[in-house]
């Protein structure tokens, strides 16, 4: 079931587009990843889906309720954590919680309990009594987290939750994001694969404001023709190479790399469909008496995937912009 609804989404800015055309859904119980190189539109989406800006086109659904015509409703199904914690620094952090947990209308009763349970899980009920100006960034960063899951929302979005951590508050923000994803639905974005590849089930990759993958991270590495690439080094000049690799039909092309053994080539092979080509090509170099070094099958890594797909967008967006030029001096 569809918790987030995303329908042809476009804000403008003067002449300029942050985001155009933009749809997706998100089914529940999932942590997905918005992924997209600074600039690309993925914190005005996510600003647009929290109702804290207002689109120029299209329409948000939060379980069912749109967030123009009903935003209170739709914004009660929500907790956000923006790039900036929203937290007042001169609070300490039960003071910051209660006055967060009267601003999103839980029941007074209620309200001790739920900052006890978020405070836990956030781990930050040691620091409870500090004030926030005298926090750490990572603790800082928890506070603004447990903020965000009061009131039990059925959606929590993260807007670059991991920037200006350490490599520890990392892994421990990676951990609390997990814990979050097993009773929660979790839209986290950020501009830093490894993060999104540790921790999430669904990436959405953006780029010029236009989503341009939507996949597991598993499946995101099966949309590029060629996932993966035979590197083999081979005793023998390039031409010989050529010539045997021209000889097999599943091979989609080949670039030559510096190799460090004297006499050899390396070479890194691209297959169609994912072929293995290891036997055929051994065989072939065996019958031309040209000794194999090394073999070994390389795949994209989720970093590849992500340059090739947003570089890709980046051209056909140069080449729409030179078309409408064009247009525009024709006329």
């Amino acid at each position: 079931m569809a918790v987030v609804e995303v329908k042809n989404l476009t804000k403008r800015y003067g002449k300029h587009t942050a985001v155009e055309g933009l749809s997706f859904s998100v089914e529940s119980g999932q942590i997905y990843g918005f992924l997209g190189p600074n600039g690309a539109g993925k914190s005005t989406t996510m600003n647009i889906m929290t109702g804290y800006l207002a689109s120029s086109g299209g329409e948000v659904l939060i379980n069912g309720h749109d967030m123009m015509r009903e935003p209170e409703e739709a914004k009660k199904c929500i907790g956000y954590l923006p790039e900036v914690p929203p937290v007042y620094p001169d609070m300490t952090v039960r003071e910051y919680l209660q006055f967060a947990a009267e601003l999103k209308g839980i029941l007074k009763k209620e309200r001790k309990q739920q900052i006890a349970e978020v405070m836990e899980l956030t781990k930050v009920t040691e620091v409870s009594e500090r004030l926030i100006k005298n926090l750490s960034k990572g603790y800082r960063q928890r506070v603004g987290l447990a903020q965000a899951i009061l009131g039990e929302p059925d959606v929590i979005i993260l807007d670059e939750p991991m920037v200006g951590l350490d490599p520890r508050q990392i892994i421990e923000m990676r951990d609390l994001i997990r814990a979050l994803g097993k009773k929660h639905t979790v839209i986290l974005s950020s501009h830093i694969l490894s993060e999104v590849s540790a921790v999430c089930d669904h990436i959405m990759i953006i780029s010029d404001g236009r989503l341009v993958a939507s996949d597991s991270p598993e499946g995101l590495q099966r949309l590029i023709q060629g996932s993966s690439s035979l590197e083999a080094v081979v005793k023998a000049t390039i031409q010989q190479i050529r010539e045997v690799i021209d000889t097999i039909e599943a091979v989609a092309g080949m670039e030559e790399k510096p190799s460090h053994m004297p006499d050899c080539v390396m070479v890194s092979i691209r297959t169609k469909d994912n072929a293995d080509i290891r036997e055929e090509l051994s065989m072939k170099l065996y019958e031309r008496k040209l000794p194999i070094m090394g073999m070994s099958m390389q795949e994209h890594s989720l970093e590849d995937i992500f340059l090739e797909l947003t570089e890709r967008q980046e051209e056909d967006a140069k080449a729409d912009n030179k078309e409408e030029d064009k247009h525009d001096s024709d006329i």
